[in-house]
């Protein structure tokens, strides 16, 4: 298997803090991982190593076969897919929703006075089209629900052809509709083999596509689990990490549920 992320040893300190303590994960290509735990576990902070934009306090990170902290990470991170709210915050919300794709071509958020060819702009569409969006594209940003923003994100994401794609919390904020619409695109997502080596941080397990194979638990900043999905998603594992008794369940679909054990 070939390697896309390694983490060694790795600490994350601010202060007094642990943000992260002593983690270690070797994620490889083609896999589909889920970062799941408790709030202040941790999550964002290990996204934000993988997306090369925070330096662990200890221990080594490679990503793409490069080492952090010895490689330029401006040439690094276009290989790198990335959404976050606080990535889309910087989006304009008077941008034109193909422009907001397209752009990112540039890593930037929103035309300027760049040149783009037509592969440039076949590419945008057909994401846009794959993600459900197209019918968007002349619509500004600041005009689409919660839902539509967070594929047009995606649909952004995806359009330097990552070898890494990184997903942070996709589903906050989104209602019934958007959430299950959301993880209706995350499902054919996972589901491509053509899709990059993908990381999705989440809250909630109800939010897991079909297609996650692997998953780590953390919970106050280190890794409670590792390893395949099934095997990390049980109930005395979540119970531990979240200090209550809680049944885990996956049906037919691939689809997890969560819910309170009954006791007594």
């Amino acid at each position: 298997m070939v390697s896309v992320a390694e983490l060694a040893g790795v600490s994350v300190r601010r202060g007094e803090k642990l943000l992260l303590d002593d983690v270690n994960l070797s994620i490889d290509e083609g896999q589909r991982w889920v970062v799941i735990g408790p709030n202040g576990a941790g999550k964002t902070t290990l996204l934000s190593i993988l997306a090369t934009t925070l330096y662990p306090t200890k221990g080594v990170v490679g990503i793409l076969g490069e080492v952090l902290g010895a490689v330029n990470v401006f040439e690094l991170r276009p290989r790198i897919g990335l959404t976050s709210a606080s990535m889309a915050h910087r989006i304009p919300y008077r941008e034109k929703v193909g422009d907001v794709v397209v752009s990112a071509s540039y890593a930037i958020n929103g035309r300027w006075h760049e040149h783009y060819d037509e592969m440039d702009f076949e590419r945008a569409g057909r994401l846009m089209d794959y993600f459900g969006v197209a019918h968007l594209a002349d619509r500004t940003y600041g005009t689409l629900s919660e839902g539509e923003r967070k594929r047009v994100e995606i649909a952004r994401a995806m359009m330097t052809d990552p070898e890494l794609l990184l997903l942070d919390e996709p589903g906050a904020g989104l209602d019934l509709g958007g959430r299950e619409r959301l993880v209706s695109t995350l499902n054919q997502l996972c589901a491509s083999p053509y899709a990059p080596t993908t990381v999705l941080v989440t809250h909630h397990v109800e939010e897991i596509p079909a297609g996650i194979t692997h998953a780590l638990l953390l919970s106050d900043g280190r890794a409670a689990a590792s390893g395949p999905v099934g095997e990390v998603l049980t109930d005395e594992n979540m119970s531990a990490v979240y200090g209550m008794p809680l049944h885990i369940e996956q049906a037919a679909d691939g689809r997890w549920t969560a819910k309170a054990a009954v006791t007594g």
